[in-house]
Protein backbone atom coordinates (compact mmCIF):
# COMPACT_ATOMS: atom_id res chain seq x y z
CA UNK A 1 0.00 0.00 0.00
CA UNK A 2 1.34 3.45 -0.85
CA UNK A 3 0.91 6.24 1.74
CA UNK A 4 0.88 9.72 0.52
CA UNK A 5 1.85 12.63 2.14
CA UNK A 6 -1.72 13.80 3.40
CA UNK A 7 -2.61 10.20 4.67
CA UNK A 8 0.90 10.63 7.19
CA UNK A 9 0.22 14.18 8.06
CA UNK A 10 -3.93 12.93 9.10
CA UNK A 11 -2.51 10.15 10.68
CA UNK A 12 0.00 12.10 12.86
CA UNK A 13 -2.40 14.94 13.40
CA UNK A 14 -4.58 12.24 15.02
CA UNK A 15 -1.99 11.01 16.69
CA UNK A 16 -0.96 13.96 18.22
CA UNK A 17 -4.75 15.28 18.72
CA UNK A 18 -4.73 12.85 22.34
CA UNK A 19 -1.32 13.81 23.27
CA UNK A 20 -2.04 17.39 23.14
CA UNK A 21 -5.32 16.89 25.15
CA UNK A 22 -4.05 15.36 27.60
CA UNK A 23 -1.15 17.68 28.06
CA UNK A 24 -3.78 20.91 27.86
CA UNK A 25 -5.67 18.76 30.60
CA UNK A 26 -3.05 18.33 32.88
CA UNK A 27 -1.51 21.77 32.86
CA UNK A 28 -5.23 23.56 32.93
CA UNK A 29 -5.87 21.18 36.35
CA UNK A 30 -2.00 22.37 37.84
CA UNK A 31 -3.11 25.83 37.16
CA UNK A 32 -6.61 25.44 38.22
CA UNK A 33 -5.72 23.37 41.62
CA UNK A 34 -2.68 26.51 42.22
CA UNK A 35 -5.47 29.00 41.86
CA UNK A 36 -7.68 27.64 44.63
CA UNK A 37 -5.18 28.52 47.05
CA UNK A 38 -4.92 32.53 46.03
CA UNK A 39 -7.89 34.09 47.91
CA UNK A 40 -6.85 32.29 51.34
CA UNK A 41 -3.30 33.32 51.62
CA UNK A 42 -4.17 36.37 49.48
CA UNK A 43 -6.24 37.36 52.74
CA UNK A 44 -3.66 36.42 54.51
CA UNK A 45 -1.19 38.11 53.47
CA UNK A 46 -2.84 41.19 53.04
CA UNK A 47 -3.67 41.58 56.47
CA UNK A 48 -0.38 40.73 58.04
CA UNK A 49 1.72 42.63 55.63
CA UNK A 50 3.79 40.00 54.26
CA UNK A 51 4.78 39.41 50.59
CA UNK A 52 6.95 36.53 50.46
CA UNK A 53 4.45 34.92 47.63
CA UNK A 54 3.10 38.15 46.04
CA UNK A 55 4.81 40.94 44.61
CA UNK A 56 4.91 44.33 47.13
CA UNK A 57 3.28 46.14 44.30
CA UNK A 58 0.23 43.64 43.51
CA UNK A 59 -0.08 43.36 47.83
CA UNK A 60 0.58 47.57 48.13
CA UNK A 61 -2.07 48.03 45.17
CA UNK A 62 -4.47 45.44 46.52
CA UNK A 63 -4.26 46.96 50.22
CA UNK A 64 -4.61 50.39 48.52
CA UNK A 65 -7.78 50.09 46.40
CA UNK A 66 -9.35 48.31 49.82
CA UNK A 67 -8.58 51.44 51.58
CA UNK A 68 -10.05 54.18 49.00
CA UNK A 69 -13.15 51.73 48.92
CA UNK A 70 -13.78 52.34 52.78
CA UNK A 71 -13.14 55.60 52.54
CA UNK A 72 -15.31 56.08 49.38
CA UNK A 73 -18.30 54.59 50.90
CA UNK A 74 -17.96 56.28 54.23
CA UNK A 75 -17.41 59.85 52.50
CA UNK A 76 -20.45 59.16 50.36
CA UNK A 77 -22.82 57.96 52.90
CA UNK A 78 -26.08 60.17 53.47
CA UNK A 79 -25.77 62.35 56.64
CA UNK A 80 -21.73 63.23 56.44
CA UNK A 81 -21.06 66.93 57.95
CA UNK A 82 -18.37 66.78 55.56
CA UNK A 83 -15.60 66.86 57.88
CA UNK A 84 -12.77 64.42 57.82
CA UNK A 85 -13.46 61.08 58.24
CA UNK A 86 -11.89 59.21 61.60
CA UNK A 87 -8.68 57.00 60.71
CA UNK A 88 -10.55 54.61 62.56
CA UNK A 89 -13.53 54.38 60.87
CA UNK A 90 -12.23 53.66 57.30
CA UNK A 91 -9.25 51.07 59.05
CA UNK A 92 -12.05 49.08 60.72
CA UNK A 93 -14.58 48.66 57.38
CA UNK A 94 -11.20 48.13 55.18
CA UNK A 95 -11.00 45.34 57.92
CA UNK A 96 -14.09 44.27 57.56
CA UNK A 97 -13.79 43.99 53.44
CA UNK A 98 -11.04 41.35 54.27
CA UNK A 99 -13.41 38.96 54.75
CA UNK A 100 -14.94 39.05 51.30
CA UNK A 101 -13.13 36.30 49.36
CA UNK A 102 -15.12 37.79 46.05
CA UNK A 103 -13.40 41.23 46.46
CA UNK A 104 -10.39 40.65 46.84
CA UNK A 105 -10.46 38.26 43.77
CA UNK A 106 -11.66 40.87 41.91
CA UNK A 107 -9.12 43.07 43.49
CA UNK A 108 -6.26 41.01 42.63
CA UNK A 109 -7.49 40.58 38.69
CA UNK A 110 -7.38 44.39 38.48
CA UNK A 111 -4.05 45.21 39.93
CA UNK A 112 -2.75 42.04 37.32
CA UNK A 113 -4.74 44.05 34.73
CA UNK A 114 -3.08 47.23 35.42
CA UNK A 115 0.33 44.88 35.21
CA UNK A 116 -0.76 44.16 32.43
CA UNK A 117 -1.53 47.33 30.71
CA UNK A 118 2.24 48.73 31.90
CA UNK A 119 3.76 45.70 30.47
CA UNK A 120 2.39 46.15 27.26
CA UNK A 121 3.03 49.51 27.08
CA UNK A 122 7.32 48.55 27.87
CA UNK A 123 6.74 45.80 25.37
CA UNK A 124 4.74 46.77 22.77
CA UNK A 125 4.60 50.76 23.00
CA UNK A 126 0.54 50.35 23.56
CA UNK A 127 -0.92 53.56 25.18
CA UNK A 128 -2.81 52.76 28.42
CA UNK A 129 -5.64 54.44 27.58
CA UNK A 130 -5.72 54.69 23.85
CA UNK A 131 -5.54 51.13 22.12
CA UNK A 132 -5.50 51.35 18.36
CA UNK A 133 -8.65 49.86 18.31
CA UNK A 134 -9.83 52.19 20.81
CA UNK A 135 -9.05 55.28 18.57
CA UNK A 136 -10.78 53.22 15.13
CA UNK A 137 -14.17 53.33 17.43
CA UNK A 138 -14.07 56.76 18.32
CA UNK A 139 -13.34 57.82 15.28
CA UNK A 140 -16.51 56.02 13.98
CA UNK A 141 -18.64 57.40 11.42
CA UNK A 142 -21.74 56.01 13.81
CA UNK A 143 -22.30 58.19 15.92
CA UNK A 144 -23.56 55.43 18.92
CA UNK A 145 -20.15 53.56 18.66
CA UNK A 146 -18.72 56.77 18.84
CA UNK A 147 -20.26 58.14 21.74
CA UNK A 148 -19.74 54.35 23.54
CA UNK A 149 -16.05 54.23 22.62
CA UNK A 150 -15.33 58.47 24.14
CA UNK A 151 -17.18 57.34 27.04
CA UNK A 152 -15.07 54.32 27.45
CA UNK A 153 -11.82 55.68 26.60
CA UNK A 154 -12.81 58.59 29.55
CA UNK A 155 -13.51 55.87 32.30
CA UNK A 156 -9.93 53.92 30.84
CA UNK A 157 -8.17 57.67 31.64
CA UNK A 158 -9.82 57.86 35.09
CA UNK A 159 -9.00 54.00 36.07
CA UNK A 160 -5.49 54.62 35.03
CA UNK A 161 -5.13 57.39 37.07
CA UNK A 162 -6.40 55.71 39.80
CA UNK A 163 -4.11 52.68 39.32
CA UNK A 164 -1.29 54.91 39.61
CA UNK A 165 -2.74 56.12 42.88
CA UNK A 166 -3.30 52.61 44.27
CA UNK A 167 -7.07 53.46 44.31
CA UNK A 168 -10.48 52.59 43.10
CA UNK A 169 -13.71 53.54 42.92
CA UNK A 170 -16.74 51.87 44.37
CA UNK A 171 -18.95 53.08 41.06
CA UNK A 172 -16.59 51.05 39.43
CA UNK A 173 -17.22 47.41 40.68
CA UNK A 174 -19.31 45.29 39.07
CA UNK A 175 -22.80 45.06 40.77
CA UNK A 176 -23.33 42.01 42.63
CA UNK A 177 -19.75 42.07 43.84
CA UNK A 178 -21.15 46.17 44.84
CA UNK A 179 -23.76 44.63 46.64
CA UNK A 180 -21.91 42.17 49.11
CA UNK A 181 -20.13 45.47 50.42
CA UNK A 182 -23.29 46.92 51.89
CA UNK A 183 -23.66 44.13 54.26
CA UNK A 184 -20.13 45.16 56.07
CA UNK A 185 -21.51 48.98 55.71
CA UNK A 186 -24.85 47.93 57.53
CA UNK A 187 -22.82 46.57 60.38
CA UNK A 188 -20.68 49.41 60.37
CA UNK A 189 -23.10 51.99 61.35
CA UNK A 190 -24.47 49.79 63.73
CA UNK A 191 -27.95 49.19 65.97
CA UNK A 192 -27.62 52.14 67.97
CA UNK A 193 -30.11 55.16 68.39
CA UNK A 194 -30.79 56.07 64.49
CA UNK A 195 -28.05 54.34 63.30
CA UNK A 196 -29.92 51.77 61.94
CA UNK A 197 -32.31 54.34 59.66
CA UNK A 198 -28.81 56.05 58.77
CA UNK A 199 -27.68 52.49 57.76
CA UNK A 200 -30.67 51.93 55.41
CA UNK A 201 -30.63 55.28 54.07
CA UNK A 202 -26.83 55.15 52.92
CA UNK A 203 -27.74 51.28 51.73
CA UNK A 204 -30.51 52.78 49.27
CA UNK A 205 -28.99 55.56 48.11
CA UNK A 206 -26.00 53.61 46.97
CA UNK A 207 -28.24 50.90 45.23
CA UNK A 208 -29.83 53.34 43.30
CA UNK A 209 -26.74 55.32 42.03
CA UNK A 210 -24.83 52.44 41.38
CA UNK A 211 -24.89 52.14 37.76
CA UNK A 212 -22.52 49.14 36.24
CA UNK A 213 -23.54 50.09 32.80
CA UNK A 214 -21.87 53.26 33.03
CA UNK A 215 -18.39 51.81 35.12
CA UNK A 216 -15.35 51.24 33.11
CA UNK A 217 -16.22 47.18 32.95
CA UNK A 218 -19.98 47.65 31.83
CA UNK A 219 -18.40 50.23 29.33
CA UNK A 220 -16.20 47.58 28.13
CA UNK A 221 -18.45 45.03 27.83
CA UNK A 222 -20.78 47.18 25.77
CA UNK A 223 -18.28 48.80 23.12
CA UNK A 224 -17.35 45.32 22.83
CA UNK A 225 -20.73 43.53 22.31
CA UNK A 226 -21.61 47.09 19.73
CA UNK A 227 -18.78 45.48 17.51
CA UNK A 228 -20.40 42.42 16.65
CA UNK A 229 -18.84 39.98 14.24
CA UNK A 230 -16.05 42.61 14.49
CA UNK A 231 -15.50 41.83 17.85
CA UNK A 232 -12.58 39.29 16.85
CA UNK A 233 -10.70 42.73 16.54
CA UNK A 234 -10.30 42.72 20.21
CA UNK A 235 -8.89 39.53 20.20
CA UNK A 236 -5.42 40.97 19.15
CA UNK A 237 -3.64 41.92 22.72
CA UNK A 238 -1.80 45.11 20.79
CA UNK A 239 -4.14 46.22 18.64
CA UNK A 240 -7.03 46.44 21.33
CA UNK A 241 -5.07 46.50 24.67
CA UNK A 242 -5.30 45.54 27.97
CA UNK A 243 -9.16 46.09 28.85
CA UNK A 244 -10.61 45.43 25.66
CA UNK A 245 -8.56 42.25 25.10
CA UNK A 246 -9.25 40.90 28.09
CA UNK A 247 -13.25 41.95 27.69
CA UNK A 248 -13.62 40.72 24.41
CA UNK A 249 -11.61 37.27 25.33
CA UNK A 250 -14.10 36.67 28.04
CA UNK A 251 -17.02 36.99 25.78
CA UNK A 252 -15.60 34.87 22.98
CA UNK A 253 -14.62 32.10 25.49
CA UNK A 254 -17.74 32.40 27.77
CA UNK A 255 -15.76 33.11 30.42
CA UNK A 256 -15.79 35.64 33.71
CA UNK A 257 -13.69 38.73 33.21
CA UNK A 258 -11.70 38.42 36.19
CA UNK A 259 -10.82 34.51 35.15
CA UNK A 260 -9.42 35.82 31.89
CA UNK A 261 -7.40 38.08 33.70
CA UNK A 262 -6.12 35.21 35.71
CA UNK A 263 -5.48 33.15 32.74
CA UNK A 264 -2.55 35.34 31.24
CA UNK A 265 -0.58 34.74 34.06
CA UNK A 266 2.41 31.89 33.05
CA UNK A 267 1.15 29.57 35.50
CA UNK A 268 -2.17 29.43 33.82
CA UNK A 269 -1.24 29.90 29.93
CA UNK A 270 -3.09 26.24 29.46
CA UNK A 271 -6.30 27.95 29.95
CA UNK A 272 -5.32 31.19 28.20
CA UNK A 273 -4.12 29.18 25.13
CA UNK A 274 -8.00 27.31 25.00
CA UNK A 275 -9.70 30.48 25.63
CA UNK A 276 -8.21 31.69 22.61
CA UNK A 277 -9.20 28.88 20.79
CA UNK A 278 -12.64 29.10 22.10
CA UNK A 279 -12.66 32.49 20.48
CA UNK A 280 -12.42 31.94 16.99
CA UNK A 281 -8.68 32.54 16.81
CA UNK A 282 -6.69 30.43 14.78
CA UNK A 283 -3.82 27.80 15.70
CA UNK A 284 -1.42 30.52 14.67
CA UNK A 285 -3.07 33.73 15.38
CA UNK A 286 -3.61 31.73 18.89
CA UNK A 287 0.30 31.63 19.25
CA UNK A 288 0.75 35.26 17.73
CA UNK A 289 -1.57 36.81 20.73
CA UNK A 290 0.33 33.77 24.07
CA UNK A 291 3.50 34.77 22.80
CA UNK A 292 2.42 39.23 22.67
CA UNK A 293 1.99 38.08 26.56
CA UNK A 294 4.91 35.44 27.31
CA UNK A 295 7.67 35.80 24.70
CA UNK A 296 9.16 32.43 26.06
CA UNK A 297 6.12 30.85 25.72
CA UNK A 298 6.05 27.58 23.36
CA UNK A 299 3.35 25.66 22.48
CA UNK A 300 2.18 22.08 23.51
CA UNK A 301 2.78 19.60 20.44
CA UNK A 302 -0.42 18.79 18.78
CA UNK A 303 -1.85 22.50 19.38
CA UNK A 304 -2.51 23.60 15.62
CA UNK A 305 -4.50 20.53 15.11
CA UNK A 306 -6.70 21.53 18.61
CA UNK A 307 -10.07 22.48 17.13
CA UNK A 308 -11.94 24.99 19.15
CA UNK A 309 -14.76 21.92 20.14
CA UNK A 310 -11.86 20.35 21.51
CA UNK A 311 -10.44 23.40 23.42
CA UNK A 312 -14.21 23.98 24.72
CA UNK A 313 -14.69 20.38 25.62
CA UNK A 314 -11.55 20.66 27.74
CA UNK A 315 -12.20 23.71 29.58
CA UNK A 316 -16.02 22.85 30.76
CA UNK A 317 -14.42 19.30 31.64
CA UNK A 318 -12.25 21.66 34.63
CA UNK A 319 -15.47 23.78 35.35
CA UNK A 320 -17.46 20.23 35.90
CA UNK A 321 -14.53 18.96 38.23
CA UNK A 322 -15.25 22.27 40.49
Amino acid sequence: MVYNRAMIDQAVHQADAPDVETALREELARGDAMARTIPPILRHLIAAEDSTLFSDEILARIRGMLADLAHGLLDAAPERDGGELPACEADALTRAFLDNPALLSHLHALALEWQLTERLQLWLAVDPVVSPLLLELASSRDSAAQELATKFLAAQARWCQSQTRMKLSFRDLPGELFQTMLAPLRAHFGDGAGMAERAAKAEHEFRVSHDESASRLGLASRLVMSMGTGASAGLSVSHAGAALFLTALAQGSGQGRDAVVFSTHKAQLARLALALRIAGLGPRAAERELLALHPDFTPPPGFDSLSADQAAAILSSRHHAG
